[in-house]
């Protein structure tokens, strides 16, 4: 089973919102061992546990227990992950499908689970969303955030559009948490009933939920999106093989010339035995997966990207270009500079 992760974004808001309050960037940053590097790109992914410690941190340095819950109510997902901007649902239950498939962009509990998983449980007419993984139930942090996130997205929704829109408002909340101390935002935020100590997390609405029809959304964005949401849901796949991790470790230090088994089994705390077995268990060694990383990063730099070839032997690590050149004749059956001549032709823009 892997490591419980977050999409780096999460945490980069978390971080600004608990600055913006009070706290002192620097002690959450140490407080939290969390990488400023890290949060350069907001769909790369962090350990979970990083960012329930600078959770915990924050709450700790503003003096605000209901820290996270204020987050949630405040910041929209759709200015944190592509998890709230992909999706293109007519009805409740193709959202559900598709809240089910890119979920795990946000969340993912190491074996394919998301913490965002749902589930529709029928109740006397009514319908619970119910987030059925256990890391909400193992940490009410996740849990507070997320059903605030989903309930006061959802008023903006509503807002934007003149206060007029399809999409019910909830009913109720079951949460499986104890009653915080401070309960009374919760009820500031949420303004139903609530349920703590509760069998589920779940959020309540009228049966009128399964026949809400949603207006179309822009086909051209939408499809933007999902390629892109595609796309990185197969990042996150290869980076649970071990020859995934291992090109996500080299990629960043290919031009320190540090691209070495040795280097990437010490950070992946394994030997160098260790590593060489369990890419062997995957059909491939240390020397091909680093061999076909370069080859396949050449042809990214070389063709669309703005990279000469001398810069592109530097960011793969090539002792000089001309060690690069043979590389990339024996991957191709040409020269670096004849491809990047290429596709810097008109007629080879017009192939990309």
């Amino acid at each position: 089973m892997g490591e419980p992760t977050i999409a780096t974004g999460f945490a980069s808001a978390f971080l600004e919102f608990a600055v913006a309050r009070g706290a002192d960037r620097q002690r959450l940053i140490e407080q939290s061992r969390l990488r400023p590097q890290d949060l350069t790109e907001r769909d790369n992914r962090l350990p979970l546990a990083t960012y329930l410690a600078l959770m915990k941190a924050g709450i700790k340095l503003c003096d605000e227990p209901a820290l996270a819950l204020l987050f949630g109510a405040e910041v929209s997902l759709s200015d944190i992950s592509i998890v709230g901007l992909v999706g293109n649902a007519a009805t409740a239950e193709e959202g559900l499908r598709q809240v089910n498939r890119y979920a795990r962009l946000a969340i993912d509990g190491g074996d394919g689970e998301t913490a965002h998983r749902l589930e529709l449980v029928l109740e006397d007419g009514k319908v619970w969303f119910k987030f059925s993984s256990t890391l909400f139930a193992d940490d009410p942090l996740l849990t507070e955030t997320a059903f605030a996130r989903c309930v006061c997205d959802g008023r903006n929704v509503a807002a934007a559009r003149g206060g007029v829109t399809q999409w019910p408002s909830p009913k109720a909340i079951r949460l499986t948490r104890a009653e915080p101390s401070y309960r009374a935002e919760y009820d500031r935020i949420f303004g139903v009933p609530l349920e703590f100590g509760s069998s589920m997390n779940a959020i309540l609405f009228g049966e009128e939920l399964l026949s809400v029809r949603m207006p179309p959304s822009n086909q051209y964005v939408s499809g933007l999106l999902t390629e892109r949401a595609e796309a990185l849901l197969a990042k996150l796949e290869n980076s649970k093989s071990m020859r995934g991790r291992v090109e996500c470790l080299l990629i960043p230090i290919l031009p320190t010339g540090e691209a070495k088994v040795e280097t990437i089994a010490r950070k992946l705390g394994l030997s160098r035995q260790t590593l060489f077995r369990k890419l062997k268990a995957e059909g491939v060694t240390f020397e091909q997966v680093l061999d076909e990383l370069r080859h396949k990063l050449a042809r990214e730099y070389l063709n669309g990207k703005n990279v000469s070839v001398n810069e592109t032997a530097y960011l793969l690590g090539f002792s000089d270009p001309a060690a690069f050149s043979r590389a990339f004749k024996r991957w191709t059956g040409a020269s670096p500079r004849t491809m990047k001549a290429v596709s810097s032709s008109p007629a080879g823009r017009g192939l990309r």
